[in-house]
């Protein structure tokens, strides 16, 4: 079973990007967008061949998330079932017969780290959210997780030590996850392979230097890690300032 996630960074921007040619290149069984910028009825688009579920945030032009995918869901879920999470679109959880797949867009401290507060609310919150799925079945999770883990997950670790997205609170919480028994399905596969990201700023010519950050990522129950066949990063594909991931199951 093939899945991709994307941060398609404004899903009417990318639309007039060559999404549909995108989307049909990656030839995948489910597609799980991020931060698609939109409310209901401004898009009505439901591929052939793919059931859609959209989740929009209350603000308008603000996050949200949709997954399109050619196997009916047992069930879809909307949120973390916490109200004051749940306004902003940005978790989709569809559950098939052998897993949960949790399509979330975490959100970002923002700059000088003002909203940090709250993401670590979300992160122990999500977390939770998690392990209870995975308590009925195994989990992947995929999406914009808003954080480089390691030094070896973005260019310049150094000039970004205390910056939204690398600071030590955010990378603790990601390694939380990890170590309550989770996989970096990127980092099974691959190892530490360098220079391998997933989100390049738009300034500075960012993405035609490489010099970008892997924020974007599967993360998979332990129970699943034998059953990861193929994790890839297609940043050969444009249309957003992030671009595709993938992972290959054997389910």
């Amino acid at each position: 079973m093939k899945l991709v996630s994307w941060n398609v960074n404004g899903f009417r921007a990318v639309m007039n990007k060559d999404f549909e040619a995108s989307f049909a290149s990656l030839d995948t069984d489910v597609l799980c967008l991020q931060e698609i910028k939109m409310q209901e009825g401004q898009i009505d688009y439901e591929p052939e061949g793919y059931h859609a579920y959209y989740n929009y945030a209350e603000k308008k032009g603000y996050s949200g998330t949709a997954v399109f995918s050619r196997i009916e869901p047992l069930t879809v879920n909307y949120g973390i079932n916490i109200d004051h999470h749940d306004t902003e679109g940005r978790v989709i959880t569809c559950e098939y017969e052998s897993f949960y797949l949790v399509c979330v867009y975490t959100p970002n401290s923002q700059q000088e780290l003002k909203r940090l507060e709250y993401r670590m609310q979300w992160e122990d919150d999500f977390r939770e959210y998690l392990m209870e799925l995975d308590a009925v079945k195994p989990v992947v999770l995929c999406g914009d997780l808003n954080v480089a883990h390691n030094p070896i997950d973005l260019k310049n670790p150094s000039a970004n030590r205390k910056n939204p997205g690398f600071s030590d609170e955010e990378r603790n919480q990601f390694t939380n996850l990890l170590e309550s028994g989770f996989v970096d399905s990127f980092r099974h596969i691959h190892g530490n392979v360098e220079e391998r990201y997933s989100w390049w700023s738009y300034r500075f010519n960012a993405r035609s230097r490489n010099a970008g950050w892997r924020i974007d990522y599967f993360v998979v129950s332990e129970k699943l890690k034998e059953q990861i066949k193929d994790a890839e990063i297609y940043d050969q594909i444009l249309g957003s300032d992030h671009c595709p991931v993938m992972l290959e199951l054997n389910v």
